[in-house]
C-alpha cells in the first residue's frame, strides 16, 4: 500500500508572479498564530496567494495541508461535509460529523485552507472556532471578503500588486501583465511599456483585472485597452459611491470585459453561470444551446471565452469552469435577462436525464465491459456539485417530481459511491416535505427506497426497514431493479436485527425476481444475500455454494463493487469453515477492486480481515502491513468502528507472536472504543483471550493490563503492537473487574433453551414473550459471543457451569 497523500492542493495553472514577500510573511505568521484570514475584494488574488502559502507549508504539517473549496456550496450544513471530503472522512452512523472530523484532526499537526468563506461566513466562523478549540495542532488559513471574527484570528488584508513608479518600473503588476500577455501570444515591445504602466495604475494592481486585460492583447494594444478602461471608470456608479475604489475598479474591469464580448458570447457566458462546478462541452451544449445560440456554435463560443480568460479549462480542454467573480457577475446578467428560471429548470431536467443514463449503464444494462460501466460511474460522480445545485432548485421551485427522480437515479446515492448517509436522508426528506400532489405513488416508493439506504448507513435500522418495506409495497411489477435492490437491503437489515427467517424470505424473493428478468446485478446480490443467511444459520456448505454462484454472476456483470462484495462473502464463509488460507486469498482478491473504486471504508474493512487471518496463519509481515494500512485508512475516514476492528486484529497478531500482554492491551482499547460508541463490547474471543492471559500472567497482572489498555488511546495501543514493543511493567494499578459473564439473565435463559433445540416460537411460548423478541435476543447473543449460528450458542451454553451460562 502506498503512503497516503499529505495534501490535496492543485497544481498551479500558470507561473506565480510577485508577492514573494507576502508569501514569506504569511508562512511566518502561520508558525505563530493558528488562524489567519486573507481578506480582500473578489479578484484581489486571495485564493492564489493562499494556495502558494499552503504549498510552501506542506513540509511543516505532518498531518497534511488540506484545501476545502466552499464557493460552490449553497448551505452552511455542507461545510463540514466538504471538510470531511477533503480529509477523506466518511460519516459514521448517527455520530455528528463534527465529532468525526475533530477526532481525525485532534492529535495531528495539520492545516486547513478554507477558500471563499464569505457567502457562508457565520457557519464558517462557527465550524472554524469549534475545530480550533478541539484540535490543538490545527491551523486554519481562510480566504474571505470579510473576517471570520473568531477568537485568535489574525486578519491579513491582501494588498493589490505593487504599482510601477520611476524607481521601480518593473513592479509586480507590470510583471504579471507582461507574463499573462505572453501566455496569450503577445510579446510586448519596450515601446508599449509606458502604456502598460498606465494600464497597471488604472487597474490599481488588481490581479484579476490585469489578467482580463492581458487576455485582450491579442486584439488590442495596451494603449487601446487603457483608453477604453479610463472611459469606463469615469462613468462607473454600479459599485456605489461609498464602495472602496478597488471594488469599483474590479466591477468595471469585469463589466468592461463582458461588454467587449460579442452578443452570443455574452449569452453563453451568463448561461454558464448555472453550473455549480466544472462542466464539459456536452453538458454546456445540452443546457445552454437555445435561441440565439445553436448547439453547433457552443464549441467555438466556449473556446473564445477560454481564450479571453473568462472561462478556465484543464490541459486537455475536457472540463471547464468559471472564476467565482465572473460566475457571480454572469449570474446577475442571467437574472437581468429573465433567463434564470428557464436555465435552472433545464439544468434540473438535463441532470435527471444524464443520471438516469449513467445509472442504467453502470448498474442495469447487461453484458457491458467494465470500462464502460466505470466511465458512467466516473461521469455520475463528476456531477455531484451540479446535482446538489439542481436539488436545491427543485426544492426552491417546488418541483418535487424531478427532484425525487434525480435522487432515485443517481449512483452517488448508492453504496458503490460511499455516499454520505446524512446527505441522502436530508435531500429526500426535504423533497418529501414539498407538495406531492403531482408525484406518483411509484415516485414516492423510489424516494423511500433511497431514504432507506441513507437510514441504514446511519444505523437507524428500524426506520430504514420501515421505509424499505413501504417502498416494496409501492413499487409495481415493472420496477424490477429497485424492487430487487430493496429486497437485498431488507436482507441486510433483518440479518443485522437477528431476524434470519424473514431475511431468507426476502433473499429468495429478490433472487427469483432478478432471475426471471435477467438482472445480473441483483442475481449476484441475491445470491450473496442467500450466502449470508446460510452462514448465519451455520450451514456452511450451502453458504459456500451460494457464494460461488454470486461471484460467478458478479463476474458476468463486471462491476467491481459486486465482485468485491461477493469475494469478501466467500472469505467470511472460508473463515467459518476454518480454511484460513482460502479466506486470505478471497479477501486479497477484493483489494484491487476496492482500490479501483476508491471505496475507502470497504477497503479498510477488508484489509483488517486480511491482517487478522494472516496473523492466525503466522504470516506476520503481511498481517502487520495490512493492519497498518487499514488503521491509516480508518483514521483518514474517521470511522471508529474500523479503528476498533483494527485493534482486534492487532490483538490477534500480538498473541500469535507470543506477546500476550500487548494483546490484552489492544483488546481492552478496542473494547473501550466500542463502548464509547454505545456498542456491545464483550465477545467470546476477548473472553477466551482473558482466560488464557489469567492462566499465563495471573489474575492481577491481567486485570492491571486490562485497566491500562482501557485508558490507552487507540493510536498508542496500535503503535505498541505495530512496533513490536513489549509493555513496560507498570506500577500498581487499580484493576477494573473483567466481566466473566457476557449475557444478561434473559439471554442466559434463551441460550439454555437453545440446547433443547427449541424454535423461536417454542421459546417465546415458554417465556411468554413474542418470537420477534426472541429473535432479537438471539442476535444479541451471537454478537456478544461472536457466533454465527444457533447451534454454536447451544454448544457454548451446554459447556457452561450450571447457573453461569
Amino acid at each position: 500500500m502506498s503512503e497516503p497523500p499529505r495534501h490535496n492542493l492543485p497544481a498551479e495553472p500558470n507561473r506565480f508572479v510577485g508577492r514573494e514577500r507576502d508569501v514569506d510573511d504569511l508562512c511566518g505568521l502561520l508558525g505563530e498564530t493558528r488562524v489567519v484570514t486573507l481578506c480582500g475584494v473578489g479578484g484581489i488574488g486571495k485564493t492564489r496567494l493562499a494556495l502558494r502559502v499552503a504549498a510552501r507549508l506542506v513540509p511543516s504539517y505532518p498531518g497534511g495541508v488540506w484545501l476545502v473549496e466552499l464557493a460552490r456550496l449553497t448551505r452552511g450544513e455542507l461545510i463540514l461535509q466538504e471538510i470531511g471530503h477533503a480529509l477523506g472522512i466518511h460519516e459514521e452512523g448517527t455520530r455528528p460529523l463534527l465529532d468525526t472530523v475533530t477526532a481525525r484532526l485532534r492529535d495531528t499537526h495539520a492545516l486547513l485552507l478554507l477558500d471563499n468563506c464569505e457567502h457562508l461566513i457565520d457557519q464558517c466562523a462557527e465550524v472554524a472556532a469549534e475545530l480550533v478549540a478541539a484540535c490543538r495542532g490545527l491551523g486554519i488559513l481562510a480566504t474571505s471578503r470579510e473576517p471570520l471574527r473568531i477568537a485568535s484570528e489574525l486578519v491579513w488584508r491582501v494588498p493589490p500588486l505593487d504599482l510601477p513608479d520611476e524607481r521601480h518600473p518593473d513592479a509586480e503588476s507590470v510583471l504579471l501583465f507582461v507574463d499573462r500577455a505572453a501566455a496569450a501570444g503577445t510579446r510586448l515591445s519596450q515601446a508599449s511599456r509606458a502604456d502598460v504602466v498606465r494600464l497597471c495604475r488604472a487597474l490599481d494592481g488588481l490581479p484579476l483585472a490585469l489578467e482580463l486585460a492581458a487576455a485582450r492583447t491579442s486584439l488590442l494594444s495596451p494603449g487601446q485597452i487603457v483608453d477604453r478602461i479610463d472611459g469606463r471608470f469615469s462613468l462607473l456608479t454600479t459599485g456605489g459611491r461609498t464602495a472602496p475604489p478597488r471594488q469599483r475598479t474590479l466591477l468595471a474591469a469585469v463589466e468592461w470585459s463582458y461588454d467587449l464580448l460579442s452578443a452570443k458570447e455574452q449569452v453563453l457566458l451568463r448561461r454558464l453561470s448555472v453550473f455549480a462546478g466544472s462542466f464539459d462541452l456536452e453538458l454546456a451544449e445540452q443546457i445552454c444551446a437555445d435561441r440565439p445560440i445553436s448547439e453547433a456554435e457552443i464549441v467555438d463560443l466556449l473556446g473564445a471565452l477560454v481564450d479571453k480568460s473568462l472561462v478556465l479549462c484543464d490541459e486537455e480542454r475536457r472540463r471547464y469552469r468559471l472564476l467565482e467573480t465572473i460566475k457571480h457577475y454572469a449570474a446577475e446578467r442571467l437574472a437581468e435577462a429573465a433567463e434564470r428560471e428557464v436555465l435552472r429548470d433545464r439544468h434540473l431536467e438535463v441532470l435527471c436525464e444524464l443520471q438516469l443514463r449513467h445509472f442504467a449503464t453502470e448498474m442495469v444494462e447487461p453484458d457491458l465491459p467494465w470500462p464502460v460501466r466505470l466511465a458512467a460511474l466516473t461521469a455520475s460522480r463528476s456531477l455531484v456539485d451540479d446535482q446538489r445545485a439542481a436539488l436545491d432548485w427543485a426544492i426552491a421551485s417546488g418541483n418535487a417530481p424531478l427532484g425525487l427522480r434525480l435522487c432515485a437515479y443517481s449512483t452517488s446515492l448508492l453504496p458503490v459511491s460511499s455516499a454520505n448517509p446524512a446527505e441522502i436522508v436530508g435531500w429526500v426528506e426535504r423533497l418529501l416535505a414539498l407538495d406531492l400532489t403531482q408525484v406518483s405513488d411509484e415516485q414516492i416508493a423510489h424516494a423511500q427506497a433511497y431514504l432507506a439506504y441513507g437510514l441504514e448507513g446511519r444505523d437507524e435500522l428500524a426506520r430504514s426497514l420501515e421505509c424499505a418495506s413501504a417502498s416494496l409495497a409501492g413499487l409495481g411489477d415493472d420496477n424490477v431493479f429497485p424492487t430487487c435492490v430493496m429486497h437485498s437491503l431488507v436482507v441486510i437489515l433483518l440479518l443485522r436485527m437477528g431476524l434470519v427467517d424473514e431475511a431468507l424470505h426476502h433473499a429468495e424473493t429478490g433472487l427469483a425476481v432478478a432471475t426471471a428478468s435477467g438482472d445480473q446485478w441483483n442475481q449476484a446480490a441475491g445470491l450473496a444475500g442467500l450466502s449470508a443467511v446460510a452462514l448465519t444459520r451455520g450451514r456452511l456448505r450451502e453458504a459456500q455454494c451460494h457464494g460461488e454462484e454470486a461471484l460467478a454472476k458478479a463476474r458476468q456483470h463486471g462491476h467491481r463493487w459486486l465482485l468485491a462484495r461477493t469475494a469478501t462473502q466467500l472469505g467470511a464463509v472460508a473463515e467459518a469453515r476454518g480454511d484460513l488460507v482460502k479466506a486470505l486469498a478471497q479477501y486479497e482478491l477484493a483489494i484491487p477492486w476496492l482500490e479501483e473504486l476508491n471505496g475507502t471504508i470497504e477497503l479498510a474493512r477488508c484489509l483488517a480481515r486480511i491482517g487478522r487471518v494472516a496473523a492466525l496463519l503466522h504470516e506476520f509481515g503481511v498481517a502487520r502491513e495490512r493492519l497498518a494500512a487499514s488503521l491509516s485508512l480508518s483514521r483518514q475516514t474517521g470511522q471508529r468502528q474500523s479503528v476498533a476492528r483494527c485493534l482486534v486484529g492487532l490483538s490477534v497478531l500480538a498473541e500469535a507472536e507470543g506477546d500476550l500482554e500487548s494483546s490484552v492491551l489492544a483488546a481492552a482499547s478496542a473494547t473501550a472504543l466500542r463502548e464509547s460508541m454505545g456498542q456491545l463490547s464483550a465477545t467470546s474471543r476477548i473472553e477466551e483471550l482473558l482466560t488464557r492471559a489469567r492462566g499465563k500472567l495471573g489474575e492481577s497482572r491481567t486485570a492491571a493490563l486490562w485497566s491500562r489498555g482501557r485508558t490507552m488511546s487507540p493510536d498508542d495501543a496500535a503503535r505498541q503492537v505495530l512496533a513490536g514493543e513489549r509493555p513496560v511493567q507498570a506500577g500498581p494499578l487499580v484493576a477494573e473487574p473483567v466481566r466473566h459473564s457476557l449475557l444478561t439473565a434473559r439471554e442466559q435463559e434463551i441460550a439454555a433453551l437453545l440446547t433443547r433445540g427449541l424454535s423461536n416460537r417454542a421459546i417465546a411460548e415458554e417465556l411468554v414473550i413474542s418470537p420477534a423478541t426472541v429473535a432479537r435476543h438471539i442476535a444479541n447473543i451471537m454478537e456478544k459471543l461472536g457466533y454465527t449460528s444457533r447451534a454454536q450458542i447451544a454448544v457454548w451454553a451446554a459447556e457452561q457451569p450450571r447457573g453461569s451460562a
